[in-house]
């Protein structure tokens, strides 16, 4: 699971830096055709996260509004009272990081191997470890792209470096 760890770093590591020279107030701006923003895909990822994290034995950490704001099937707001700060949210990013990391290196082939415990996910989970890698790669690479596309949007100067 290194692998996948680093990974998940190096893609988190991209997604701070892609919002390093954004503005407090742009990180929730949604230009034409771009909905989903900055800091509500910061909150998302954080909170796949979690929600990852209770099925390995995470406890939560996010406060209790972000479900609501961040979850699965939330709509992205520009309303600033409907999002976390900038500097939280990425705290937050960061202790997801930091959380999840830290369980995933203790897990043992025999729990990584357990099938995933939500039947309605079966299909695209069939197992803890498929879960551990779909959402830390596939699903936060997929956010990080779309923050990628916002920046482009918005008219900002492309990053410096690629995702590669």
């Amino acid at each position: 699971m290194e692998t996948v760890l680093h990974s998940f770093s190096y893609t988190l590591e991209f997604i701070r830096e892609q919002v390093a020279d954004v503005p407090e107030q742009q990180m929730i701006a949604q230009p034409e055709g771009v909905r989903n923003h900055p800091l509500w895909t910061i909150g998302h990822i954080a909170f796949a996260c979690e929600m990852l994290g209770s099925v390995i034995g995470v406890e939560e950490w996010l406060p209790p509004c972000w479900g609501g704001r961040f979850g699965f099937g939330s709509v992205p707001s520009t309303d600033p009272s409907m999002n976390a700060p900038k500097a939280e949210a990425l705290t937050m990013l960061k202790e997801a990081e930091t959380r999840i990391s830290n369980a995933v290196r203790y897990l043992d082939s025999k729990m990584l191997d357990q099938p995933f415990p939500e039947e309605s996910y079966i299909k695209v989970f069939p197992t803890i470890r498929h879960a551990i890698t779909q959402v830390l790669i596939g699903h936060t690479a997929y956010h990080s792209g779309q923050i990628g596309v916002w920046r482009s949007a918005m008219g900002l100067q492309p990053m410096r470096r690629s995702y590669e």
